[in-house]
């Protein structure tokens, strides 16, 4: 197991949307957060979208019935407070992880961001100097480290 998978290893998270409708709790492992700078994340959080990952039998949902999902693309969707409109999960099919956004997370949450994605996409009101990986497209925000 890699240090970067190591540092999340068997903590709590906890979270929920911005009215507290939606929560949930997290057993398990976390993946690192991913920024991901496609148009649809842009348009659903106004600049891009910070993600995080759990395993899906690691992840309960409380009031799940709160959540409303939107297929996004094809075999993806996305899971947003039916009451506030917080966005909150994102998810393909068949991945045996649901990525969870990382501004939902209650504080402190521990993690860490490693890389941008989907860079061929990012808007042009904002540089990015962090000095993480950066990818063109997709590459490591649809993983979970040591594979899927």
């Amino acid at each position: 197991m890699s240090e970067e998978v190591e540092a999340y290893k068997a903590q709590v998270h906890t979270g929920g949307c911005a009215c507290g409708a939606v929560r949930y709790r997290v057993e398990g492992n976390m993946r690192p957060v991913v920024a991901c700078h496609c148009s649809q994340c842009r348009k659903a959080f106004t600049n891009y979208g910070a993600f995080s990952a759990a395993q899906r039998g690691d992840l309960n949902i409380e009031n799940a019935a709160g959540v409303t999902w939107f297929e996004s693309s094809p075999g993806v969707r996305r899971g947003f407070c039916s009451r506030c409109g917080g966005a909150l999960f994102w998810d393909r099919a068949g991945n045996g992880f649901v990525s969870v956004s990382a501004g939902s997370l209650d504080q402190p949450s521990g993690l860490r961001q490693v890389r941008h994605i989907f860079m061929d996409d990012k808007a042009d009101f904002y540089e990015i100097g962090d000095g993480l990986e950066k990818f063109p497209q997709g590459q490591g925000g649809d993983q979970w480290p040591g594979g899927n």
